[in-house]
């Protein structure tokens, strides 16, 4: 028995801390900054993308990789491209969008690399059922035996909780690893099912209150901007669902704007992914606020939706510059 695209990959849910010391048995491994892939390797070499679409066309340099790994096998996978100072989202996000010859010569220009960090096939034996300390053996065996090097690279997996709270630093999550994915190394792998765990590194940064969603005086979420080297103010984020206890202290002090507010007319898209747009109200930027986020940024624009705070009125608008 092969497996064959697509297969679901297995997914994480969000927690808010690492296991406690003394827990049961953990293995940790780095959260890179990516696209989720599996990788199917051998004479018919496939990339799939969380989603089951077919990657291959974008990046045709990893296709090539998989099928001259010289073995039949299904790997699970971060598809990343490398920057200056670290993983890189949007030019991988850029590179996503090229076909033909445009995606060959960006293969030449910025090539993509996969960081593998687990094993589903190997050589026709599906390994789904097996134990994840034993599959992590055979793919670290993988990696020796054929020598892998780029664009192939071996996820970091530790037990040690001490290491893995060191890859919570924020100086991980600017170089791209966005925080830690935490495993039962008995478990058997289960497609489309989120058995794993993910922990997000998180700072705290201030953001310009620039709309709300809901109404003025009892806002469900809010939209932050920074100010730009010319002042202009640029949407940097949206919240979670504000508590109503928040919510109550916002709507007493935020002001409807009109026509002459930056964001008047504009449009944003109601999530990362989606063409779907958000219906918000503008409102006077006059108020910072401090929220926690974590550090997957796309050209200065948080991904995910940050968690309010407090307010800040020791802080002036002007203070808060991308």
């Amino acid at each position: 028995m092969h497996l064959s695209p697509p297969v679901e990959p297995m997914l994480a849910r969000s927690v808010s801390a690492l296991p406690s010391a003394g827990a049961r048995p953990a293995l940790f491994e780095q959260k890179a900054d990516g696209f989720r892939s599996l990788v199917f390797a051998g004479p018919e070499p496939f990339l799939q993308s969380r989603r089951g679409a077919d990657l291959g066309t974008a990046f045709p340099e990893l296709v090539k990789a998989a099928a001259a790994l010289g073995i039949e096998a299904v790997l699970d996978a971060e598809l990343v491209v490398w920057g200056a100072d670290g993983l890189d989202f949007p030019a991988l996000q850029e590179r996503a969008r090229r076909r033909g010859d445009t995606a060959r010569r960006a293969a030449l220009e910025r090539p993509a690399h996969l960081i593998v960090f687990d094993l589903l096939e190997m050589s026709g034996a599906v390994l789904l059922d097996e134990p994840l300390r034993r599959r992590r053996a055979t793919l670290e065996d993988l990696f020796a035996g054929r020598r892998l090097t780029a664009p192939w690279a071996l996820c970091p997996q530790t037990s040690d909780r001490e290491l893995a709270l060191g890859w919570l630093d924020p100086v991980w999550g600017a170089a791209g690893i966005e925080g830690v994915v935490i495993k039962d190394p008995d478990s058997r792998y289960r497609p489309g099912e989120r058995g794993w765990l993910k922990l997000r590194t998180c700072i705290t940064v201030e953001g310009i209150i620039g709309a709300v969603t809901g109404a003025v005086t009892a806002p469900r979420s809010l939209l932050l901007g920074r100010l730009d080297a010319a002042g202009r103010l640029r949407l940097a984020a949206r919240s979670t669902p504000l508590p109503r206890k928040a919510a109550a202290e916002l709507g007493a002090v935020l002001r409807p704007a009109g026509a002459e507010h930056p964001w008047w007319g504009r449009t944003f898209s109601a999530g990362w992914g989606t063409k779907k747009l958000l219906v918000f109200q503008p409102v006077v930027p006059e108020h910072v606020a401090e929220v926690d986020a974590d550090t997957a940024l796309d050209l200065g624009r948080h991904r995910h939706p940050v968690r309010y705070l407090r307010l800040r009125d020791d802080m002036a608008p002007s203070d808060i510059r991308e």
